[in-house]
């Protein structure tokens, strides 16, 4: 029923959903009970997932003063380079320099002040926007989530090769139980906390048992994503510096039908996406991420050459390993806590990547959730309200940017002129900042329906995943 309401409220309007947001905040949430805890009482906390929004939210709510324990299934922390590029802006880095130190998160970024956009025509580059206050910063994913679990005071509140399997919340009862299956031999064990937040990404098992028939929508269309060390190649990396101005810029370079994305990380590092549309591929299992052929990667770099700009095609070419991501969101939910269950990052809000706000948008749930225990001290449901009130409008407004900015730049929301921007005024490439977010108002915007008519990519490169 609130999910039709909410596919109702898309029709209409942001407007619409933001009254429906407060009824739903206005009606109780949280069945009746005590729900005052003595002052001098610690709040146990459990984490389901131990990513960058799960170590996020232990150091959030380790400065809360709750007792905190994380469930991760993996074995441990891989040493590889995971991930790929990140950025942050201002507010999560205060966050992440607070819970770390700011020397060290400084090391491990660089500054990202400036957004450009570029329109590609015969593989040209015409600057359409150029924002000198877009205050982020850039890092590798292994970075933050490194740097996360190394300024935890405690690491042994990590338990690794814990899969959770199930949990609950006895009627009457202000705990929350759950269960885990613990290393190889899957042996279960029970846990007990006063509040469980659930950091267990897109495919949550949590928000499925809330939410079992909310499915994640496909965008229209795949991600090349690449790493290159410039160590690996001078010569690209040379050149690429040369065409672009790399270590402080974050590019969108927009052709016909498709986008790319361009910056550098720390390390000397060049991190680059490509957005190719097409029918959605057929996944295995709830990861997004595709491990691309031979025969493909050949095929990518082909279409590269006939797109992109000569250095930005060289580095596709030269790096080692793309790899593919389908791009999913879902539809922002209504709600956010169920009793003393609290959905967090990806779990409560899957985004497309192109406002760059997945990992902003899970660290900012870590330090709302925080910061709301802390100010409603010896009353848990109060604090789970406001976050939830606070984080469910800002992360709708969010998610529905990055969606309406991917379909623009893809061509899909508008099929009667894709690529408008050659001759676009003002207005309209001003529409293109990621500055708007903040003022983004989706009733004002049209959205690009999503299915598998293949009409729906127009004049994109080929290059398809099946």
């Amino acid at each position: 029923m609130q999910y039709t309401i909410w596919r109702t409220c898309m029709r209409r309007g942001l407007r619409h959903f933001t009254l429906l947001l407060l009824r739903t905040l206005h009606r109780p949430a949280i069945a009746a009970r005590d729900t005052h805890i003595e002052m001098s009482a610690k709040l146990n906390a459990l984490v389901i997932g131990g990513s960058i929004g799960g170590l996020s939210t232990a150091h959030a709510l380790l400065r809360a003063g709750c007792v905190v324990t994380v469930l991760e299934r993996a074995p441990e922390v891989s040493g590889n380079s995971l991930g790929a590029g990140l950025g942050l802006d201002e507010p999560v880095c205060d966050l992440l320099r607070s819970w770390t130190s700011k020397e060290q998160f400084d090391k491990n970024s660089l500054p990202l002040p400036i957004e450009v956009n570029r329109v590609i025509e015969n593989r040209n580059a015409k600057i359409l926007t150029h924002d000198d206050s877009y205050k982020h910063r850039a890092t590798h994913w292994s970075n933050i989530h490194h740097t996360l679990l190394n300024a935890l005071p405690d690491k042994s509140i990590i338990h690794f090769h814990h899969t959770v399997t199930d949990f609950d919340q006895p009627e009457g009862s202000n705990k929350v139980k759950v269960t885990a299956e613990v290393g190889e031999d899957k042996k279960a064990k029970a846990f007990e906390g006063d509040f469980l937040v659930a950091c267990d990404g897109s495919m949550s098992s949590v928000r499925a048992k809330f939410r079992p028939h909310d499915k994640r929508r496909y965008s229209g269309y795949i991600a090349w994503r690449g790493v290159m060390r410039a160590g690996e190649n001078p010569k690209v990396a040379e050149a690429v510096r040369k065409a672009y101005s790399m270590g402080d810029t974050l590019y969108f370079d927009i052709a016909k039908g498709t986008h790319s994305v361009l910056y550098e990380l720390p390390e000397e590092r060049l991190n680059w996406l490509w957005y190719v549309n097409q029918p959605e591929p057929e996944l295995k299992g709830p990861s997004v991420t595709i491990k691309a052929t031979e025969d493909r990667i050949q095929q990518m770099h082909r279409e590269a050459d006939q797109i992109w700009p000569p250095e930005l095609a060289q580095l596709m070419k030269a790096t080692e390993s793309p790899f593919i991501n389908a791009i999913f969101d879902r539809e922002p939910l209504d709600q956010f806590v169920w009793g003393r269950v609290v959905l967090l990052g990806e779990a409560a809000h899957p985004t497309t990547p192109h406002g760059l706000r997945s990992t902003n948008m899970a660290i900012g749930d870590a330090g709302k959730l925080g910061s709301a225990i802390t100010k409603h001290q010896g009353n848990l449901d109060a604090a789970l309200q406001e976050y939830q009130q606070e984080r469910m409008a800002q992360t709708a407004k969010e998610v529905l940017f990055s969606r309406w900015l991917g379909q623009k730049k893809q061509g899909l929301s508008n099929p009667d002129d894709p690529f408008p921007w050659p001759h676009a005024d003002k207005a309209m490439l001003d529409q293109l900042r990621q500055s708007n977010m903040q003022s983004f108002d989706a009733s004002k915007h049209d959205f690009a329906t999503t299915n598998d008519d293949s009409t729906r990519f127009p004049d994109a490169a080929s290059s398809q995943v099946a």
